[in-house]
């Protein structure tokens, strides 16, 4: 039982000796939380790091960064308007079952070169290559078809972009990028991921990941939008009541101030 030890312990640290000869990152980000108030138009977010070398050598060739922030994942029920006997209707609908409510992603270089489409579709690197999972049933030409148009969509509100120069990298180790968190950004726990590619010695063929890193963002609202946040959650019921007075009650006192004033 004596003898096995030793065997039985160096099993257990192989992964540990392994990993110890490939770079690691070191990664962080300005701000661990983010507060949303009632002024609230938007952030800058700086993602930065370090890259650790075994022995501290840098090798010959250097080695690339891209960076993604992610939000948390939603089901999406898509809806597309069609203009139908002179009046925009809705025509048809898909619904995707797991979103990134945000998703934005810098690199050093564009993804293309750094990285083949299997890799980039399996570490969800670029926005044309997020696993959106449709809902099924739908024939794939209209999967597409809605997938171009929540994609767009979601480009044109600020929760969905790439930059494909977004990152800076000095002397080799050293990184930042600085993502922008729009206004109407959804709360909750979103993902800093660092993702170190390291070039292919041969040019005609493309890199590798070779380290992964993450860290964890808190985006909730604060004073009077944390609490009625809260309540139209807690209380969705009487929250939808008191939308319906509160609407009645600015409607009818606008009428009176408008019938008073002419």
């Amino acid at each position: 039982m004596t003898a096995r030890f030793p065997l039985v312990a160096l099993a257990l640290l192989a992964p540990l000796l392994i990993a110890a000869d490939k770079p690691v990152l070191v990664p962080d980000v300005s701000a661990r939380q983010v507060q949303i108030r009632y002024s609230f138009s938007g952030a800058q977010l700086l993602l930065f790091g370090a890259i650790a070398y075994p022995g501290g050598r840098r090798p010959e060739s250097p080695a690339a960064i891209a960076v993604v922030l992610r939000g948390p994942v939603q089901p999406i029920l898509l809806r597309e308007k069609q203009k139908i006997a002179g009046i925009w209707m809705n025509a048809d609908s898909s619904r995707f079952r797991s979103a990134p409510s945000y998703y934005a992603v810098a690199s050093s270089r564009p993804i293309r070169e750094l990285v083949d489409d299997r890799t980039a579709s399996i570490y969800e690197l670029g926005v044309h290559n997020l696993q959106l999972s449709p809902g099924g049933g739908a024939l794939p030409e209209k999967e597409r078809h809605f997938e171009a148009g929540l994609l767009d969509l979601r480009r044109r509100e600020g929760l969905y972009s790439q930059d494909p120069h977004g990152v800076e990298i000095t002397d080799g180790i050293l990184y930042r990028a600085v993502v922008t968190i729009p206004s109407q950004v959804p709360v909750g726990t979103y993902t800093a991921e660092t993702f170190l590619i390291e070039p292919n010695p041969d040019p005609s063929k493309s890199g590798r990941v070779v380290a992964v890193a993450t860290r964890d963002i808190e985006i909730n609202k604060s004073g009077f939008e944390r609490n009625v946040w809260l309540a139209s959650r807690r209380h969705r019921f009487a929250y939808g009541i008191a939308c319906v007075v509160l609407s009645l009650g600015l409607g009818w006192a606008a009428a009176v101030a408008f019938r008073r004033r002419f």
